[in-house]
């Protein structure tokens, strides 16, 4: 069955990067001259998804607004002649079908998740997390839809994370299957040192099946006080076996200031505007440093 919805959560106070997100949503921070949720929801349609429900919360009105029309900005850049500029605005509010919800507590990922059960249905569907930018020549949601239409089971988004990062993420029991598809036994979210199962941990995406809102309905809050969308997918893992996928791409952690900048850094040195200049000023400010 194709996969055609995504879900987005979005609705994070974005504490790791304040002051910036004091007033304005983390998932509008730029990443050259694009939003950092452009970018996933890109990531979506390149991957077949033709709707999308974004999980938002209070204060997050200009996530909505940056997908809607402009009436006012087009005409102004039309007079201008600046018909290319025009046609990348309208090109926005046409990526696809997009929907909002506002999670009005802030009770975990795992609750942002459940407040989509009427928007899915019944259906499998996608999770791409809004902290997380993932940039590759094939979008890693495609890679996780692949992989559930081939093996029918839920599908989590994977990398090696170094040891001593892993207590941040989850880690992950698995065995390799062939290339870079594992089984997905059990995970542990935020395992201490003894918890700890392998260096593997879910990052930023996964694909699940509609039966995962009866088991996040019944599932108790876990680490940090909320209800942990980890905690759920181990019982799934647990029922049926989930399917990991080491997804080509480079990931950003946007909730991060170091990622944010390394976002910036990495993507503008390929921007096909600024790439070059920008390039020469780095190699400037190394021979300063040095």
């Amino acid at each position: 069955m194709k996969i055609r919805k995504a879900v987005i959560p979005a609705a994070g106070l974005g504490t790791r990067v304040l002051p910036a997100s004091k007033a304005m949503p983390k998932e509008m921070l730029p990443i050259v001259d694009k939003p950092a949720i452009q970018y996933i929801v890109e990531e979506a349609v390149a991957s077949g998804i033709e709707d999308i429900l974004i999980i938002t919360s209070r204060g997050k009105t200009t996530v909505e607004d940056h997908f809607d029309r402009n009436p006012e900005l087009e005409a102004k850049l039309l007079a201008a002649g600046k018909q290319d500029v025009y046609e990348q605005m309208v090109r926005i509010s046409n990526l696809c079908n997009i929907q909002y919800i506002r999670q009005k507590e802030t009770k975990g990922l795992g609750h942002a998740v459940l407040c989509a059960k009427t928007f899915v249905g019944d259906e499998p569907f996608a999770v791409l997390y809004g902290d997380d930018v993932i940039i590759g020549e094939r979008p890693a949601c495609g890679q996780l839809c692949d992989a559930y239409l081939k093996y029918g089971l839920g599908v989590v988004g994977i990398k090696e994370v170094p040891l001593e990062m892993i207590h941040k993420y989850c880690s992950l029991d698995v065995k390799h299957i062939d290339k870079n598809i594992f089984k997905v036994f059990d995970m542990v979210e935020k395992p201490t040192p003894e918890q700890v199962i392998s260096p593997y941990a879910i990052l930023g995406r996964c694909v699940l099946p509609p039966s995962i809102f009866k088991i996040l309905e019944d599932t108790p809050p876990g680490a940090g006080g909320e209800i942990q969308l980890t905690d759920a997918m181990r019982q799934l893992a647990s029922m049926e076996t989930m399917t990991g996928v080491v997804f080509e791409g480079t990931r950003y952690d946007m909730g991060n200031k170091l990622g944010i900048l390394q976002a910036i850094v990495e993507v503008g040195l390929c921007h096909p505007e600024i790439g070059a200049d920008f390039k020469e000023y780095l190699r400037g400010i190394t021979d300063k440093l040095n």
